[in-house]
């Protein structure tokens, strides 16, 4: 049952305009998520394939301090969640462009799935998946997917080795390649929801469908929140350095190959002039 159904004039269904802060800020995201149970559940049913009644419980491992700073890189980005008591699933919004994502996320998911405490059985290790919500494609090589699901394989038959190891990735650019089971699963929906940037796109998203309405709610009534506000701020403003920090990284990255490129051309310049020199 959903908790949050609207009975006051406090509702995003009076809402218009520009959203203050969405769900790609990351303390948004990690806020909701953790308030409302109810929207944790349906999120997690969505990109798991799974009925609500498949889903007795999730809880959050690694809750938000309130006294917690937002600024600095000990903020914590994943939200570690288990479910049923019995998988770990780790949810990461991520907007600015990581080069090192895949190595960061790698490590998110080796932590989660490292798990037994001394003595236990190796059986008893419980399923780890990482879904990470990005703004960017991870795998630049590769066509661009929408939600795209990665695990460990043989790399000759192509077997899977593990399905207790589990690494996904919504691309929020790329909603609109969503496949008939993402659409079916309601995934596309949730995306378009962390995307929206009015109440206008949320009401629509958020009709028929009572997980997105409460997530909506829990959207505006957060966004009231005068330090919610404050703590978002402070993340977008921290994020905004993060993104001018890698934009300068990758320019200078690109500086270094090019330069290298460079140093190799005059390289084989001054051999092709030595073998020259040498038939004279």
């Amino acid at each position: 049952m959903n908790p949050t159904k609207e009975t006051s004039s406090l509702s995003y269904l009076n809402a218009t305009g520009h959203i203050p802060y969405g769900m790609t800020n990351d303390y948004m995201f990690r806020l909701i998520l953790e308030k409302n149970n109810y929207v944790l559940k349906g999120l997690i049913c969505s990109l798991l394939s799974l009925t609500p009644e498949k889903i007795t419980s999730v809880e959050i491992q690694n809750p938000i301090l309130l006294n917690e700073t937002v600024k600095d890189k000990e903020f914590i980005l994943d939200i570690k969640v288990l479910m049923n008591d019995s998988a770990i699933i780790n949810l990461e919004m991520q907007m600015a462009y990581m080069l090192n994502w895949r190595e960061r996320s790698l490590s998110y998911l080796c932590r989660a799935f490292d798990q037994l405490s001394h003595g236990q059985l190796y059986d008893n290790v419980k399923p780890a998946i990482h879904i990470g919500f990005l703004n960017f494609n991870p795998t630049p090589d590769d066509k661009p997917e929408f939600y795209a699901s990665y695990k460990l394989l043989n790399e000759k038959t192509h077997a899977a080795y593990s399905d207790k190891f589990i690494l996904r990735v919504v691309n929020l650019k790329q909603i609109d390649s969503a496949t008939d089971e993402d659409r079916a699963n309601r995934i596309d929906y949730w995306a378009r929801l962390f995307t929206a940037t009015t109440w206008e796109e949320i009401k629509m998203l958020a009709q028929n469908n009572d997980f997105i309405a409460s997530a909506s709610q829990s959207l505006y009534e957060s966004n009231a929140d005068e330090i919610t506000r404050e703590k978002c701020r402070a993340r977008e403003n921290y994020m905004c350095l993060e993104r001018k920090l890698a934009e300068q990284e990758a320019a200078l990255s690109e500086k270094d190959n090019a330069l290298a490129e460079k140093d190799k051309l005059i390289r084989q310049l001054q051999k092709q002039l030595a073998e020259i020199q040498s038939t004279d």
